[in-house]
């Protein structure tokens, strides 16, 4: 129907401009003395157009003609794009697959058709780390470095590599590099943390969890189990240096401070290098905010000696009228008063919590108390039930 309108539009101009060239009766007159020429004013409109579309015609065939190499060449561009393309998606296919000779085959083609970008040069590289090749793999990786952006993606490809392999110093290395460029990333903060784990660097795993946190890459509760790990790694590290210790626990966070279980756990690292005392204050905040009893556990090793001791002593006893069957702070109260001497109230408090929950520990603090009252019996006795409740909890 659209073609039937086409054609009758057509005849029906072509009809009108024959009527109206059939009503002109004028002429054109051309003038170069000593010469003169006149023609219909119709066959001078007719030549003007036919000149018109005759000038454009050869105009746009030497243009067309002229530009032909250029053409030539861009359409040689565009079949090596095409080719990069397609070995791009075959090598990457053949990759994930696991056929790395045909990955790496494929890599080298869109490599060379794609004017070697890093990016064949990587799967190339990543090929060859399949087939273990380790020639043909730091070749590859040399190739992908050429370029700045290529430069980022060979060390993380490098990075990756490295942990995969377990090589966590060469990983260590490649994200050094990125650091000193500047580079951040969720990728790069992954890795720094699974180096810094693997090699007992752990003052550098809080910023890479708060990186990943802050990317919800990992949850809130796996963020407080790295980052109090990592506190209690670095605590353990300064227990020879007293007050660096005492320094970096004061400067922890509000919200590391804040974690029972961190507390909890970071008491007896502290005891141990004689700093139980620098962590009272904030366990009994903690523990007036909110019971624990695994915090009221180790209270005892955070009590301090003389006044403190006392204080920390009669501190202990009010939270047992709140509590009085707290197993855990039934043993710390057997425990303060072993050190005080008070030799019958710490026997009664360790019993009671026996009673309510029997442990390895109250046992071995049962046959040392013994063991001060000279009842080597009874000593040796609570000596054999810890061993047996410790190796029941190890298996």
């Amino acid at each position: 129907m659209r073609a039937l309108l086409w054609i009758i539009a057509i005849f029906a101009f072509a009809a009108g401009v024959g009527m109206l060239a059939s009503a002109n009766e004028g002429y054109v007159l051309m003038v170069l003395p000593p010469w003169r020429a006149q023609a219909s004013l119709n066959l001078v409109v007719i030549a003007l157009i036919a000149g018109f579309f005759s000038i454009h015609f050869l105009v746009r065939l030497i243009s067309r003609t002229l530009d032909l190499p250029g053409r030539v060449g861009r359409f040689r561009i565009r079949r090596r794009q095409e080719k990069a393309a397609r070995a791009t998606r075959d090598a990457l296919a053949a990759l994930f697959e696991g056929r790395f000779q045909d990955a790496l085959k494929e890599a080298r083609v869109a490599h060379a058709c794609s004017g070697k970008s890093p990016e064949a040069a990587l799967l190339a590289a990543r090929a060859a780390h399949g087939l273990a090749d380790g020639k043909r793999f730091a070749e590859w990786m040399e190739q992908a470095g050429n370029t700045e952006g290529g430069r980022v993606a060979r060390l993380l490809t490098e990075a990756e590599l490295a942990v995969a392999d377990g090589r966590f110093e060469d990983a260590e290395g490649a994200l050094a590099t990125l650091r000193k460029g500047g580079y951040q990333g969720v990728q790069a903060a992954t890795m720094q943390l699974a180096v810094a784990r693997a090699l007992g660097r752990w003052e550098q795993v809080p910023e890479a969890v708060r990186a990943l946190l802050a990317a919800r890459r990992i949850s809130d509760e796996e963020a407080r189990s790295l980052l109090g790990r990592a506190h209690l790694e670095r605590l353990a590290a300064l227990g020879s240096d007293r007050e660096a210790q005492a320094v970096y626990w004061r400067g922890l966070p509000k919200e590391d401070l804040g974690d029972a279980r961190f507390v909890a756990q970071a008491i007896p690292v502290l005891a141990a290098a004689g700093q139980g005392a620098i962590a009272r204050k904030v366990v009994e905040r903690l523990l007036d905010k909110e019971w624990n009893g695994a915090l009221a556990r180790v209270y005892n090793r955070c009590a301090g000696d003389g006044e403190e001791a006392r204080d920390a002593l009669s501190r202990a006893e009010g939270w047992l009228q709140q509590h009085p069957d707290d197993a855990g702070l039934l043993y710390s109260l057997g425990r303060q008063c072993m050190q005080a001497q008070i030799w019958g109230k710490a026997q009664s408090y360790l019993e009671h919590s026996l009673a309510k929950d029997p442990a390895a520990d109250v046992h071995f603090a049962l046959a040392e108390l013994m063991e001060r009252l000279e009842r080597p019996v009874e000593a040796k006795a609570q000596y054999r039930e810890a061993a047996r409740l410790a190796l029941e909890a190890a298996s």
